[in-house]
C-alpha cells in the first residue's frame, strides 16, 4: 500500500479554512455550533486515521497502552514527533503536552489598529480556541476507534505549548 502524505502547509491551510468557514460563514452567530461541527470533523478524521494506523496491530489491553500509542505512534504520524510529556492521575485522566504544537505556530495574535489591546487578546484567544477543536476531535475519534469513550479538551495557557486533557468516560 502506498503511503500518502499531505504537506504541512496544505494541512495548515485546510484547518484555517475549516475554522474560518464554520466560524465566520456557516455558524457566524453560533460559535458553539461551529465548535461542535469542527470537533466532529476532527472526530471523523481521527477515527479513520486510527483505523489505518492500527490495522496490523493487536488490540490494546488497557487505556494506558492506547494513550501511549496516541503519544508515540499516532502523534508521530501526524506531526513527525512524539508528544513531549504524558501525565496521568491513574483514575482516567491523562494530560498530553506538546511543547511546540505545530498547528498553533502560524496563528497570529497581532492587534488591529482599531481594536483595543484587550479586544485583540480576546479575539486571538477565541480564534486559537476554535483551531483546537479539530485536534481535540482527532484525539477523541482515534480513542473512540480503539474502544475508549472520552472527552478531550485543550489548554493553551503557555503558547506555543498545548496540553490536551483526556478524561475517560466510564
Amino acid at each position: 500500500m502506498a503511503i500518502r502524505e499531505v504537506s504541512e502547509s496544505c494541512m495548515d491551510s485546510l484547518l484555517t479554512e475549516i475554522v474560518s468557514s464554520y466560524s465566520n460563514v456557516v455558524y457566524a452567530n453560533k460559535p458553539d455550533l461551529a465548535a461542535h461541527r469542527i470537533e466532529a470533523i476532527g472526530f471523523h478524521v481521527g477515527h479513520q486515521l486510527s483505523e489505518r494506523y492500527t490495522m496490523e496491530r493487536p488490540r490494546f489491553s488497557d487505556h494506558l497502552e492506547a494513550i501511549k500509542f496516541i503519544c508515540k505512534d499516532f502523534w508521530s504520524e501526524l506531526f513527525k514527533k512524539q508528544i513531549d510529556n504524558l501525565k496521568t492521575n491513574h483514575r482516567g485522566t491523562f494530560v498530553l503536552q506538546d511543547d511546540k504544537f505545530a498547528w498553533l505556530s502560524r496563528i497570529s495574535g497581532v492587534p488591529s489598529a482599531e481594536a483595543s489591546a484587550q479586544e485583540s487578546v480576546n479575539k486571538a484567544a477565541e480564534a486559537t480556541g476554535m483551531h483546537l477543536y479539530f485536534p481535540c476531535g482527532i484525539i477523541r475519534g482515534a480513542l473512540s476507534n480503539l474502544g475508549i469513550p472520552c472527552a478531550v479538551s485543550a489548554d493553551i495557557s503557555n503558547l506555543p505549548a498545548c496540553s490536551f486533557v483526556i478524561r475517560i468516560k466510564v
